[in-house]
């Protein structure tokens, strides 16, 4: 097994890894996941080469990736995965270890993990403090729906960067949601005060000044999608009981969620509900 730099020629044996590991949320159509894949892998590749890590079997195959970034400080973990037959084999730890070296000298860190143990037991280990989450899934009550919500599409994700540094301790790059956007992700702004991408009911990220407007924009989000269809929330971190509240009203059920991984020198973090890709 050879860990080594992640190349744009990789990019299909990556995707099929990590298929095979991690399958696409049930939201997400085949070509949309597709295309979200590729404009990711891109974006990172482009702006991140260091950050960006394969797993490589004898024969040449890409049995697994790590893709990582950092912005404003901040570096985060985007994606990791390792193909089943290649799991318990230490190959994921070597791929956290290559792409935690891209964040030497970051002020902070974040992770979005999975249940797995093995997964959350190496970025503990790796220093980072452990915030338990939970997920909301279902169909909304649409006779919950509050009357006049005030967020508003739009083609703007420049106070992404504003709110990012207020609430993350770190700018978000405009860019990197941006991708988002490409995937046929839709924006949502709450006056000055918060932005949300959601896709088909479903959001990716909150992140506001206030809850009064994150709770707005989650519920709009909720609002966006078609009646009848199954909308999920992940990564509701401990303290986002405003985002706990309105997924209740709307009449969805809680589960239990990989948690999130902190370290270092970050901002209140609240209102927020991460991306899982850009953190």
């Amino acid at each position: 097994m050879r860990i080594r730099p992640l190349q744009p020629e990789d990019m299909l044996g990556a995707r099929e890894a990590a298929r095979a590991a991690l399958p696409p949320p049930p939201e997400l159509d085949d070509a949309l996941a597709a295309i979200f894949w590729a404009e990711r892998y891109e974006r990172l590749l482009l702006a991140d080469r260091g950050g960006c890590w394969a797993a490589e079997d004898s024969d040449g195959r890409i049995v697994g990736s790590a893709l990582s970034f950092v912005r404003d400080g901040i570096w985060a973990l985007s994606f990791l995965a390792v193909h089943p037959d290649h799991q318990a084999q230490g190959v994921g730890r070597q791929l956290i270890d290559a792409a935690l070296s891209h964040g030497n000298g970051a002020r902070a860190g974040l992770i979005a993990s999975s249940v797995d143990p093995k997964a959350m037991r190496r970025y503990s280990r790796a220093g980072f403090d452990l915030r338990p989450c939970v997920a909301a899934a279902g169909i909304v009550d649409r006779s919950a729906l509050p009357a006049g919500l005030r967020s508003r599409e739009t083609n703007d994700l420049s106070l992404m960067a504003e709110l990012g540094r207020e609430i993350r301790g770190g700018a978000y790059a405009p860019e990197d949601f941006a991708v988002y956007v490409k995937s046929g992700w839709t924006i949502l702004r709450y006056e000055d005060d918060g932005v949300a991408l959601t896709n088909k009911g479903s959001p990716s990220v909150v992140i506001a000044r206030t809850e009064e407007a994150a709770a707005d924009l989650l519920w709009s989000s909720l609002a966006g999608g078609p009646a009848g269809a199954t909308v999920h929330v992940d990564f509701i971190m401990e303290g986002q009981d405003w985002a706990i509240r309105t997924v209740l009203d709307a009449g969805l059920l809680l589960s239990p969620d990989g948690p999130m991984f902190t370290r270092g020198d970050l901002g209140p973090l609240r209102p927020w509900i991460p991306a899982g890709t850009f953190l």
